[in-house]
């Protein structure tokens, strides 16, 4: 504990004597604030020098802490002394910051004074301020007294306060805005958030339309529904038969995760809109009235049914693989058959899996905002209704705010319902034992269920994704179908002269959202991971509060996140609007409840025996995390890593405030083209980052390989 308290101490001191407090212009990896040590790379002391004295109480806290590191003192008051120094330089680190701003301070409380945003020297203060706090929180007992899972609380917990809670109440403060810019009060507040308008069942009885609040939980339960099951069929295809294209349907089912929102809504209008393809076809040939259908609520959800199954798969795949074959084999041995052993012995042992299935489809389906917006017509949902409260022509920000705290209320009770589902069993089926059985195959009607829910719905897929490919290659699609190469030209075009040159329009875009999506990816997959680690293996207080923290990001339509976003890191003391970073942080808490839930169901499977066995042995939580249990959650990394890959590269309304000339992203270009009816392009540049995900996707899966839980690794026929 010492050695660890001492670490951070010096660590810290070093951060406050060396590295620039403020931002650097021209970024810290640019390294000019080098030259520049008086000015724009002052430190935190040399900011005191120069009159910034209320920066001091850091340094004395960080002081302090090595102080009582090297005082003869008892176990007890060293702990103590620890928790204490952090604690303190944190709270005056967090109040200096947030009281005093660029202009002046709040309230005027401390005069004529200014300060930029927060640089790398706040925060190497401020992450060795946190770890000093938790060592000593560990060395007082807490946390099994291991410094490792402490630390990995606080930090889980301080990421989630700054970059969701911290941004997101700027935005529900806007909740208890009185009409007419009256100020805050509370006299509004519940008419509006229980108004008929909010609410209403009229749709149910013939009397006109339903609330969006209704709309989108029906929608969300029909999504959830829909997804899990027929991401359980794919699962156990894969798994349990012997179907001999699992390669090609694997592809299929991980393409529409891989496509910019409107490209799917575009692709069935063609299909399945008033004069779309499918509707010309069945009206001729049979003669039925050509409808409107596809803008509304079975729109919706088939545009969502596309792009939430692969969610849902890629979280049962591993859970449905981390299912025993010894428990399968112990069941047919006495004498149940293949149904039996399914329905009483796998299935339940599946139940994580299927309710983190079903949340994430849920969730997902509550926010998404693409869909709706494309294919609503007057479906009206919560998420568009919040994006219209805000840049409407007459924006309602108190609106805005009041639907938001409404889906809040309906993924707490999704949260809720699910955690009672499960209950407190055990559902580890993966221990130190050895295991040489293969799964048992299903009984002919449940693989021929499968078979018919998943297959068709491969072919339909496949039929969208091909005339979206299709579509890149003609002059205007639905119109001249005259084949050219365009549209590919203009947007990546190449000019080899003194060197390679990407003069095309959309390299630029194409660039930056790789970076930022390979940056964003693994830290969020870290995260999720991390978190689900201390969900499942560790105990502390307020667990099932930090649980939920973790999913509130998802649960808010990616517009208010990007909105609450530009509020807060617009001014000191973190300022971020225009840089990559605030791209990189909206990505990695808005998609890090997939590797949450995900880590969740299949860590749900590891006997805890496994970690036992490990410490026994003499390795810490850290040694056992990292040689124990990742090695045995391949296809949870993998998902954690596929959907943050994709979701960064893919997601529209999150980061459509936050773009910037210099950190353009690909959808932002792609909603750029299709504002200026530029569909070819539109859709090239589409077909461009599916093939380049599929790529990255399998490139994953073969660094990351399959968990290997058995000899034989073939399911009978």
């Amino acid at each position: 504990m010492t050695r660890t308290a001492n670490l951070w101490s010096l660590l810290g001191l070093a951060g406050f004597f060396l590295l620039p407090w403020y931002m650097a212009a021209g970024g810290f990896w640019s390294f000019g604030w080098v030259a520049d040590p008086g000015g724009n790379g002052a430190s935190a002391f040399t900011n005191i020098l120069q009159g910034r004295v209320w920066l001091l109480g850091a340094g004395l806290a960080l002081a302090a802490a090595l102080i009582v590191s090297l005082a003869p003192l008892s176990h007890l008051a060293r702990a103590r002394g620890w928790l204490i120094a952090g604690v303190a330089g944190l709270t005056l680190l967090a109040g200096q910051a947030l009281m005093i701003l660029r202009n002046g301070s709040r309230f005027d409380l401390f005069g004529d004074v200014s300060q930029a945003g927060m640089g790398a020297g706040a925060c190497v203060v401020a992450l060795a301020l946190l770890f000093i706090a938790t060592t000593g929180i560990s060395a007082l007992g807490r946390g099994r007294g291991d410094a490792f899972v402490t630390g990995l609380v606080g930090l889980i917990v301080a990421l989630v306060a700054v970059f969701v809670f911290y941004p997101m109440a700027f935005v529900l403060v806007q909740a208890f805005s009185l009409r007419g810019g009256a100020g805050l009060g509370v006299s509004e507040f519940l008419p509006r958030l229980f108004a008929s308008e909010n609410w209403s069942l009229a749709c149910f009885t013939g009397r006109g339309w339903c609330g969006p609040a209704v709309n989108s939980l029906v929608l969300a339960i029909m999504t959830g529904v829909g997804t899990t099951l027929l991401g359980l069929a794919f699962a156990l295809i894969f798994t349990r038969t012997n179907f001999g294209a699992k390669k090609f349907l694997r592809v299929l089912t991980i393409l529409p995760i891989i496509t910019p929102p409107f490209v799917i809504g575009l692709a069935l209008i063609l299909l399945f809109g008033r004069t779309g393809t499918m509707t010309e076809f069945f009206a001729d040939l049979f003669g039925w009235e050509k409808t409107r259908w596809l803008y509304s609520i079975w729109g919706v959800w088939l545009a969502q049914m596309l792009s939430f199954t692969p969610i849902a798969f890629l979280v049962l795949i591993g859970v449905v693989e981390g299912v025993s074959p010894s428990m399968e084999e112990a069941s047919q041995t006495l004498d149940a058959n293949r149904w039996q052993t399914f329905r009483y012995v796998s299935l339940p042992l599946m139940r994580p899996g299927l309710a983190n299935a079903f949340l994430l489809g849920f969730i997902e389906s509550l926010a998404d905002f693409g869909n709706p917006l494309v294919l609503g017509g007057n479906f009206n949902v919560l998420s568009t209704e919040i994006y219209f409260a805000i840049v409407g022509t007459v924006a309602d920000p108190a609106k805005a705010a009041i639907l938001s705290m409404i889906l809040l209320f309906m993924t707490l009770g999704a949260f809720m319902v699910q955690r009672k589902w499960l209950g407190n069993k055990n559902y580890a089926t993966v221990t130190g034992k050895a295991d040489n059985g293969q799964h048992a195959s299903l009984n002919p009607g449940m693989k021929w269920l499968c078979y018919g829910l998943a297959l068709p719905w491969a072919a339909f897929t496949l039929v969208v994704y091909s005339l979206i490919v299709f579509g890149s290659f003609v002059k205007l699609w639905g119109y001249d179908h005259s084949f050219t190469l365009d549209h590919y030209k203009r947007a990546f075009a190449i000019v080899f002269r003194n060197g390679v040159h990407f003069v095309g329009s959309a390299w630029d875009s194409y660039f930056s959202t790789l970076t930022i999506a390979a940056i964003s990816a693994p830290l969020t997959a870290a995260v999720g991971l991390a978190t689900a680690y201390l969900l499942v293996r560790q105990k502390f207080a307020g667990k099932g509060a930090f649980e939920f923290s973790t999913m509130l990001s998802f649960a808010i339509p990616g517009t208010v996140i990007g909105v609450a976003y530009v509020m807060a890191f617009n001014f000191p003391p973190i300022e971020l609007t225009g840089t990559a970073i605030i791209l990189i942080l909206v990505f990695v808490f808005r998609n890090m409840p997939v590797g949450v839930r995900g880590g969740i169901a299949a860590m749900s499977q590891l006997d805890k025996s496994l970690d036992e066995a490990s410490i026994t042995l003499g390795a810490n939580s850290f040694t056992t995390l990292r040689r124990v249990i990742l090695p045995l959650m391949g296809p949870a990394i993998l998902a954690a890593l596929t959907y943050s890959f994709v979701r960064a590269i893919t997601s529209v309304s999150a980061v459509i405030f936050l773009v910037s000339a210099r950190h353009n992203m690909a959808t932002s270009f792609i909603v750029g083209r299709v504002e200026n009816n530029e569909y070819g392009i539109a859709i090239a540049y589409a077909t461009v980052l599916i093939v380049t995900m599929l790529a990255a996707i399998l490139l994953l899966q073969a660094l990351i390989g399959r968990r290997r839980l058995r000899r034989v690794d073939r399911v009978a026929a």
